[in-house]
């Protein structure tokens, strides 16, 4: 049962790390800065799944409370960046 669970997680992770691959081009390639914004809101959504993984894989809870930051502190700098590109601001 264990070897199961270390090739579930290095599974997740081979995910994780190609979903960030993925979303790193579309931030770089992204036509306009609405496409990059959402390529940083997707990229912060997976750290935050990354974290939380390791948070599992190492038995640390601070994992977890830095993942929930991350998240809150991500989710307020995408509605800033959205705002500006309003001109709201």
């Amino acid at each position: 049962m264990e070897a199961f669970k270390d090739i579930t997680i290095l599974v997740a992770f081979g995910f994780i790390i190609l979903a960030m691959i993925f979303g790193f081009i579309r931030f770089i390639k992204g036509p306009t800065a609405a496409d990059r914004t959402v390529a940083v809101d997707t990229l912060t959504t997976i750290g935050v799944g990354a974290l939380v993984l390791l948070g599992y894989l190492y038995q640390r809870f601070i994992y977890l409370d830095v993942a929930l930051v991350y998240g809150v502190l991500g989710f307020v700098g995408v509605l800033v960046i959205a705002r500006y590109l309003e001109d709201a601001l």
